[in-house]
């Protein structure tokens, strides 16, 4: 079952200009056509630039195209109510790749995490408490740290709170835009690990926005290639990463040798 689909997506910017630059259009994303399984790991590859964060951001519905269509789960995500959006919205989560910048300081922990359980369920204040340990407890961090601010933790336990926050709601798929690329390599590996338990305890789906190629080449069942906001490739992981067939796919795994060396 194909649980978030999209056909030809386009997302453009008016970048401002100056009394010598009148300014001009830039396209992020140009005429993405995206099917995503429930359950599977999917890896969205490319430079900076090409566009991948912008598509996840469609995706969620942060964003609206200005053409094409989202469906999540066989409904037309921009069609709805803003109620059933809502609702819909929820099987779809997202962690950011700056989890400061993404956990609003003024609120602590537990408000953080129940926000969007409030926004999307009839749960009582009680249900919304027990769901709020419950995720916390998953990302391992004690109950006791919803009652403290995101300043107070470190980078990669601002991750996990993000993390918490975004599994809270029980969502399907999540989106992962580049989740470990602001922490440092040990602490990336066990957010990874987490990530990887999350999954197979809940059996839900990633989008994982990555620069780490070695990274998506480890985890994801299929792999999407952007580039100037277009997807020049997309298959299955060990055909993409043995077998490139588009020449900036080539590229771009050339740019990491020991990748490439590992699996030729």
């Amino acid at each position: 079952m194909d649980l978030i689909e999209a056909t030809g997506l386009v997302k453009r910017y008016k970048r401002r200009g100056s009394w010598l630059d009148p300014g001009h259009t830039v396209t992020a994303v140009a005429d993405v056509d995206l099917r995503l399984t429930a359950g599977e790991v999917f890896g969205v590859i490319g430079e900076s630039g090409s566009g991948k964060s912008t598509l996840g951001r469609l995706l969620i519905g942060m964003e609206r195209p200005d053409a094409g269509s989202i469906a999540l789960g066989g409904r037309d995500l921009w069609s709805m109510t803003r109620s059933d959006r809502r609702a819909v919205r929820r099987a779809v989560q997202i962690v950011f790749q700056d989890p400061f910048s993404s956990l609003d300081p003024r609120m602590n922990v537990a408000a953080i995490i129940a926000e969007p359980i409030q926004a999307t369920s009839s749960l009582s204040k009680a249900g919304i408490a027990g769901r709020v340990e419950k995720a916390l407890a998953e990302v391992g961090l004690d109950p006791a740290a919803g009652r403290r601010f995101p300043h107070e933790f470190s980078g990669g336990q601002r991750q996990r709170i993000a993390i918490a926050r975004a599994i809270a709601v029980e969502p399907s798929y999540l989106i992962l835009d580049e989740p470990i690329s602001s922490l440092d390599v040990s602490v990336g590996a066990q957010i990874l690990e987490l990530l990887e338990r999350i999954r197979a305890a809940h059996g839900a789906g990633y989008l994982i926005i990555s620069h780490n190629l070695a990274h998506v080449r480890n985890v994801a069942q299929r792999v999407a290639v952007m580039r100037e906001g277009r997807i020049v490739e997309v298959g299955p992981v060990d055909e993409v990463f043995v077998h490139p067939r588009h020449a900036y796919t080539t590229e771009l795994l050339s740019a990491v040798p020991r990748l490439a060396v590992a699996q030729t």
